[in-house]
């Protein structure tokens, strides 16, 4: 069975895009993104696609959309039953965008959330709220940018 991930950057007040894009530029966080996510499969909506210069390297590239979509770089799926089919026992990385964080978090076992230090306003797309039901057990960095946080599901009480 695949075991689900995800990953985001998330400003102060719960920002993770605006106008199509990220609204930060931060390399360190960058680097933590590929670092984390490299040999995985990803799975991404298609605006998050559409944001991207095109396939990231070294991870397989999934797209969900309820469109046409079709790409010689990365493997399109109309639904999330058909990528866990795909996936067998791999390790999938939900990347965004806000949408399909969404509809997939409560598969979501562990989430590598980057909290940037900034407020951002504007913003049109917002990561869901996770803090109840996920508990963070280590940073894996603390700068004057951003925070890097392994955050893990918390145990049902009986």
């Amino acid at each position: 069975m695949a075991q689900f991930k995800a990953i985001a950057a998330v400003s102060k007040n719960g920002v993770i895009g605006k106008q199509g894009d990220l609204p930060w530029r931060i390399p360190g966080e960058l680097k933590w993104f590929k670092k984390i996510t490299m040999g995985h499969i990803i799975v991404m909506g298609r605006k998050t696609w559409d944001s991207l210069p095109g396939a990231l390297p070294g991870r397989e590239n999934w797209i969900l959309s309820r469109s046409n979509l079709s790409s010689n770089s990365c493997h399109v799926f109309n639904s999330f039953d058909q990528i866990e089919k795909e996936a067998g026992d791999r390790t999938i990385f939900i990347i965004g965008g806000g949408e399909i964080y969404s509809s997939f978090i409560s598969k979501c076992e562990e989430l590598y959330i980057t909290e940037v230090l900034q407020f951002i306003d504007g913003g049109d797309v917002f990561f869901p709220p996770f803090k109840n039901k996920f508990e963070c057990v280590e940073y894996l960095e603390e700068n004057e940018q951003f925070n890097l946080g392994r955050w893990v599901r918390k145990k049902k009480k009986n």
